[in-house]
C-alpha cells in the first residue's frame, strides 16, 4: 500500500527529530572524528544517527530503498528511495559549532517529493512535501522577496572549493554582483534561503545525500533547488538554492 505524502512527511519529521536528539548526546563533548578516504570526518554520532534512521525506515517501509552517506545504497531499484545524511556538517559538529543538520528526503520515481532538515543544536526544523507547503517550526516558510542580487546575501560552504572544482570565474561574477557573501555553510545555508534570511546558497560539489530534502523544501517555499544549469535535481554533483525571482540572474552570471 502506498502511503500519502503527508504520512511520509510525518514519519520523516519524527525520524529526523529522534536522530537529531541522538547527536546532541555527543555534541560539544570533545568527540574525536576519524577521517575517510576523501579526508572528510566521520564520528560515532554520524554512524549511530544513520543506523537509527535506516532501522526505522526498514521497519516501517521494508520495500523502500535507502541512499545514505555512511552505509551506502540498499534497494537501488525501488520506486521509493530515502536519501539520508545523518549529520550534514560533521566538521562543524565535531568542533561544537551548531550549524549542522540531519537530512532526510524521499525520492519517488526519481523526484524528491518529501524533505525534512532538522538542526538539533539550533532547535530548527524545515519540513515539506509536494502540495503540503514548507514549514519552519510550525509556521509557513517563504523565500526572500529581494528583487536583485545587489541587495542579496549569498552563502557558500568552502571558499577553496570554487577554484578546486573549476568554478572560480563563476563565483567571482556572483560575489561581485551580490550585496554580501557569507560562509554560513552546509545545510544551514539552505535553511537560510528557504526561510528568507539569505537569497542564495551555492556549492560547486554536492553529493545526493548532502541535499536530499531540499528540492521540495525550496519548491514549496517559493524557490529553486538544483544544479547550476537550472535543472531541479539532487544528482547534479553541484547545487544552487535561490528564489524564483533571482534564479535567472544567477544562471546568467554562471553562464558568463
Amino acid at each position: 500500500m502506498t502511503e500519502s505524502l503527508a504520512t511520509y512527511l510525518d514519519f520523516a519529521r519524527e525520524t529526523a527529530y529522534l536522530a537529531g536528539r541522538l547527536t546532541l548526546g555527543y555534541y560539544q563533548s570533545d568527540i574525536r572524528p576519524d577521517f575517510k578516504s576523501d579526508d572528510s570526518p566521520v564520528t560515532i554520532a554520524d554512524k549511530q544517527s544513520e543506523e537509527l534512521i535506516r532501522s526505522r525506515i526498514q521497519s516501517r517501509f521494508p520495500g523502500h530503498g535507502i541512499i545514505g552517506e555512511e552505509y551506502g545504497t540498499a534497494g537501488a531499484g525501488a520506486s521509493h528511495r530515502w536519501v539520508v545524511d545523518p549529520i550534514d556538517g560533521t566538521k562543524a559538529f565535531a568542533r561544537g559549532v551548531p550549524l549542522y543538520g540531519v537530512l532526510i528526503g524521499l525520492e519517488i520515481d526519481g523526484v524528491v517529493e518529501v524533505g525534512v532538515a532538522y538542526y538539533p543544536a539550533l532547535g530548527e526544523m524545515l519540513a515539506a512535501a509536494t502540495g503540503e507547503g514548507c514549514w519552519w517550526n510550525g509556521r509557513r516558510a517563504h523565500v526572500s522577496a529581494a528583487a536583485s542580487l545587489a541587495r542579496s546575501y549569498v552563502c557558500y560552504s568552502e571558499m577553496r572549493s570554487f577554484s578546486q572544482y573549476h568554478r572560480a570565474s563563476e563565483w567571482d561574477r556572483i560575489q561581485r554582483a551580490a550585496y554580501t557573501c557569507r560562509g554560513w555553510s552546509d545545510a544551514y545555508g539552505y535553511l537560510l534561503v528557504a526561510t528568507g534570511r539569505a537569497e542564495a546558497m551555492l556549492d560547486p560539489i554536492m553529493n545526493a545525500w548532502d541535499c536530499g530534502p531540499f528540492p521540495p523544501i525550496l519548491r514549496e517555499a517559493g524557490g529553486y533547488f538544483g544544479d547550476w544549469q537550472g535543472n531541479a535535481t539532487i544528482h547534479g554533483n553541484e547545487s544552487l538554492a535561490t528564489t524564483a525571482t533571482l534564479l535567472p540572474e544567477l544562471l546568467a552570471l554562471i553562464r558568463g
